[in-house]
């Protein structure tokens, strides 16, 4: 089958974050100017739409930059080994004072 990779890392996630509220900011406040320019709101609006658009193509999709610090994880414990080994009695459950 198909290997798509369909996760980000976290700080992959940051990344994609900033730059859709970079992405829809600076679009925002081009369409402002542009709409008060021309005197019509629905030109900000659209100009808007595109940005939010495009931050969407940029940002949801999984890309390969937001997936370069992986998380390093630890080895599973066999727990069959250690429950055999410690069921002699409470030595772990007691509180030193």
């Amino acid at each position: 089958m198909l290997d798509i990779q369909t996760h980000m890392d976290f700080a992959g996630q940051g990344k994609a974050e900033r730059w859709s509220r970079f992405i829809i900011t600076f679009f925002g406040v081009i369409g402002l100017i542009y709409g008060a320019f021309v005197q019509q709101f629905s030109q900000t609006v659209y100009i808007l739409g595109v940005g939010f658009v495009l931050s969407s193509l940029i940002t949801i999709p999984p890309w390969p930059l937001y997936r370069r610090n992986a998380l390093k994880w630890q080895k599973p414990i066999d727990t069959d080994a250690k429950s055999s080994s410690s069921e002699s009695g409470d030595e772990g459950k007691k509180k030193k004072k």
